[in-house]
């Protein structure tokens, strides 16, 4: 029940394409140990990457017939160039195209071959890595978000942002303590960091552990008031919590406040079994 309703919400919160095909861990804060349980994914300790070619044809068959003839043209104009500015060009407008029928793997890929700026790339990845289907093609993905976030990080090592994302590629790879632990670091340089503890909240949640997922999202909630993502998982930790009276007052709250009509039709959902 909890995970279809949660599902409700893919169009509005981005993370949550991720989070439940992140395998089932235990955060324990308080004895500072961690618990891996059964989990959702299959690991593979091979690299899975396909090659640009292969994976935008298999895209460009859900095109349309216009925009697969673009992508064609404009590839065929890529492998041609005869310089690097045009083929930076030619790049960059498979990157747009891709993006606009959200083939976020291709147009990481043409972003990575026109761009120079290593966050721009990395965010290219890292957005398609929150999209990603299958336990490999996240792993793919990961693993070029961690190659380009590193090198900044080698450069500038106060970047907890970058830390934090990459810290989700590893939690759901063939090696997620590296990824809570990364978490937990983060916490430690600062407390409130609003990603760092809003990952570490949901991932409470993917575990069951509602008690620590409540002391996130409060602790986030007094630092970051506006985040209504994070009010309304800590709604629905609440209400898991069997605390019914503080999920209503939180539920009710989002109700009068929220414009996402996916959120509301979740939160009415709870709200009508309190």
């Amino acid at each position: 029940m909890l995970r279809s309703r949660i599902i409700l919400l893919v169009i509005s919160i981005v993370l949550i394409a991720v989070i439940f095909s992140l395998p089932k861990i235990v955060v324990d804060n308080e004895e500072d140990t961690l618990d891996t349980k059964t989990s959702d994914i299959e690991a593979t300790s091979e690299h899975m990457e396909s090659s640009p070619a292969s994976e935008e044809e298999v895209h460009d068959n859900k095109l349309s017939a216009e925009l697969a003839a673009k992508a064609q043209d404009l590839r065929n104009k890529l492998e041609g160039a005869s310089t690097k500015e045009k083929s930076s060009i030619f790049a960059d407008s498979l990157a747009a195209l891709y993006s606009s029928v959200n083939k976020l793997d291709s147009a990481a890929k043409y972003v990575e071959l026109s761009a120079t700026d290593k966050e721009l790339i990395g965010d290219a990845y890292y957005e398609a890595f929150t999209f990603a289907v299958s336990p490999e093609k996240a792993n793919s993905l990961g693993e070029k978000v961690r190659k380009y976030y590193a090198e900044i990080l080698e450069e500038d090592a106060s970047r907890l942002d970058l830390k934090t994302k990459i810290a989700m590629t590893y939690v759901s790879s063939e090696n997620p303590m590296s990824g809570i632990m990364m978490l937990r670091e983060v916490i430690e340089q600062e407390p409130t960091n609003e990603e760092a503890l809003f990952n570490l909240g949901i991932l409470s949640i993917q575990s069951g552990q509602y008690d620590k997922a409540i002391g996130r999202f409060e602790t986030l909630l007094a630092n970051h008031p506006k985040n209504e993502q994070a009010e309304f998982y800590l709604a629905l930790s609440y209400f898991n919590d069997n605390r019914p009276e503080d999920a209503r007052r939180l539920f009710q709250k989002i109700k009068n406040t929220s414009k996402d009509e996916q959120v509301l039709a979740a939160v009415e959902s709870y709200l009508n079994e309190l």
